[in-house]
């Protein structure tokens, strides 16, 4: 029996430009496992750590929260943070700070298991604006968004762009790194044949500078997804910053968002 290794919100289409090579992933899981979704940013807190468990592909889609664990999170400005539980399986920060530049190690302790991830917050790049172009795709013209940002000088910086569409959550993610465009103003369209904007729509674009980690997890999260259903290869778990046999993801990023209407 195969697991559900992904949450839903993650199983997303995602189009990916830059130059990587395949990543062998392992197709064996088969036993429930702890579900991590951690994420600190540089804007306000609290930040939000949320614990599920997976659950079979016989299951119906929904995750079992966890509500009994012990969430920390320490930074090496020698804060520690012992998160508050929510609902709904989130766990909240209390004094944690989000600081570019800052390691951050989440530590979890549940069912006599220890899991620990780090991630270090990369230094910010400012969102200038969103540029609209029109190209033709498939025969007809299509509107498509370019976000404007300079990449910083030094090689290694990872992006992930959003875009929200009417307060619709557009599936499609786009996650660049600057193998191919180190130091210069970026000239890369979001385009993607399951994005179709129609002028008067008004989009909300979030862009995140992402660690290594990071970006190697959505990586391999889209090729997975694009190898699913009609690619002969059946659906599991991402390689990711999390010690301890969990799944999911802990990120520390920057975010920028710019709100437009298609004209």
């Amino acid at each position: 029996m195969t697991v559900k290794t992904l949450l839903i919100p993650m199983l997303a289409a995602m189009l990916f430009t830059s130059c990587e090579k395949v990543i062998d992933l392992d197709l064996g899981e088969v036993e429930s496992r702890l579900v991590i979704e951690g994420n600190i940013t540089n804007g306000a807190g609290p930040y939000k750590v949320r614990l599920t468990e997976s659950v079979s592909f016989d299951q119906p889609s929904y995750y079992p929260r966890v509500s009994n664990a012990t969430v920390v999170i320490a930074d090496d400005n020698g804060t520690i943070d012992t998160l508050s539980y929510n609902t709904d399986g989130y766990y909240l920060t209390n004094n944690t700070k989000g600081i570019p530049g800052t390691t951050y190690t989440l530590s979890i302790a549940h069912n006599g298991k220890t899991y620990t991830a780090s991630s270090t917050m990369p230094n910010p790049v400012k969102l200038i604006d969103i540029e609209q172009r029109s190209i033709t795709f498939g025969g007809e013209d299509r509107i498509t968004l370019l976000p404007r940002y300079v990449d910083l000088v030094e090689l290694g910086n990872n992006y992930k762009f959003t875009l929200t569409q009417n307060d619709t959550l557009i599936e499609q993610l786009f996650v660049w790194n600057d193998n191919t465009n180190n130091g210069l103003l970026n000239q890369r369209p979001l385009a993607a044949n399951t994005l179709d904007l129609k002028v008067g729509d008004t989009i909300k674009l979030e862009m995140q500078t992402l660690d290594l980690n990071a970006y190697t997890y959505y990586f391999a999260q889209a090729e997975i997804v694009n190898a699913g259903p009609g690619g002969g290869t059946t659906p599991s778990n991402p390689p990711n910053n999390i010690t301890g046999g969990a799944l999911g993801l802990f990120s520390a990023h920057t975010v920028d968002g710019k709100v437009v209407v298609v004209r």
